[in-house]
């Protein structure tokens, strides 16, 4: 801490400032590295994977695939505004980890705009699932490709717009310190950078949060409870299994986000439990969307039987 409160004291240009970065000891440096960048690679791999896999599959191109897409961008996009920075701090001592200010917001835009589009676009998966359970019959009416598109752009503007607000607040703050004592840039490391007031900030990021959980919550739970009526009502045996399937994966992504999140908030109001906050902010950001396309891939029955199919044929040619 003192080295930080030093560093508080040089004169140092006004726009650069120094990310305390990942606290890793000599003993675990290597296999934190090269673990963090394998899973990086299987992040880029295999979401980008998804969705080529989806897009060039004709029979993939249903609703529900087309809005994981989604998904699976919105992983990409988290993951690369983190973990290559990330994995560069880690090359450096704690005395050169400088980030321009613009980069900073640049990532902290990027890394409030995935969890929120997280929770958008996890929105609107479920919305499609409650139309292809509870109307069947009117599935194909409502799911076009137009209303797709328009879900698609709802969720990513929603949280764009959200974001932008949300890291403009911070913006305007004048600055007068520049150390962020984060892992990586984030609103609540932005705005403590200044000695103004900082109610407004942490008013709209409270009511930020408060809508963009209370919604999601709200959202899941009436579209589950709607679905599950539907279910026990209906004696069709082959609605209610591939209903478990694709909700039960549905549900397993969302609950891991929700909960990662909440652990988070809590731990925020720990000062002395910063640490493992921190921990579990780069987990978040890292783990959850490697877990996202595994989920997605061994639970949804289509698309792991293409993955299979690839593989066979990979290896047909191989013998070939």
């Amino acid at each position: 801490m003192q080295f930080y409160t030093d560093m508080e004291n040089q004169t140092l240009r006004e726009d650069i400032l120094l990310l305390e970065g990942l606290k890793v000891s000599s003993q675990f440096f290597i296999p934190t590295f090269i673990l963090t960048l394998l899973i990086y690679i299987f992040i880029l791999v295999s979401n980008i994977g998804l969705v080529i896999l989806i897009l060039s599959s004709r029979n993939l191109h249903q609703p529900m695939y087309l809005l994981l897409c989604n998904l699976s961008i919105n992983d990409v996009v988290g993951a690369t505004v983190i973990i290559p920075r990330l994995l560069r701090d880690l090359l450096l001592s704690n005395s050169e980890r400088y980030i321009h200010y613009t980069n900073c917001v640049i990532q902290a835009f990027g890394a409030h705009l995935y969890a929120g589009a997280s929770h958008t676009v996890l929105m609107i998966m479920a919305f499609d699932r409650y139309v292809a359970i509870c109307n069947p019959l009117r599935y194909s009416t409502i799911m076009t490709n137009r209303m797709v598109v328009k879900l698609s752009v709802a969720a990513w503007t929603v949280a764009f717009v959200m974001v932008a607000i949300l890291l403009g607040l911070s913006i305007r703050l004048s600055r007068c310190r520049s150390v962020i004592f984060n892992p990586f840039c984030d609103n609540a490391s932005l705005f403590k950078l200044s000695c103004d007031s900082v109610l407004i900030n942490q008013i709209y990021g409270l009511g930020y949060t408060v809508v963009l959980l209370g919604s999601s919550i709200c959202s899941m739970t009436l579209t589950y409870l709607k679905i599950a009526v539907v279910c026990l009502k209906s004696k069709n045996k082959a609605l209610n299994s591939k209903a478990l399937q694709t909700c039960a994966t549905h549900l397993t992504v969302y609950i891991i986000l929700l909960g990662s999140g909440f652990i988070i908030v809590i731990l925020h109001r720990f000062p002395q439990l910063t640490d493992h906050r921190k921990v579990v902010a780069i987990q978040r950001t890292v783990v959850l969307p490697a877990l996202n396309v595994v989920i997605y891939g061994l639970q949804i029955k289509e698309i792991k039987q293409r993955i299979i199919a690839l593989f066979h044929c990979s290896k047909v040619a191989q013998k070939k």
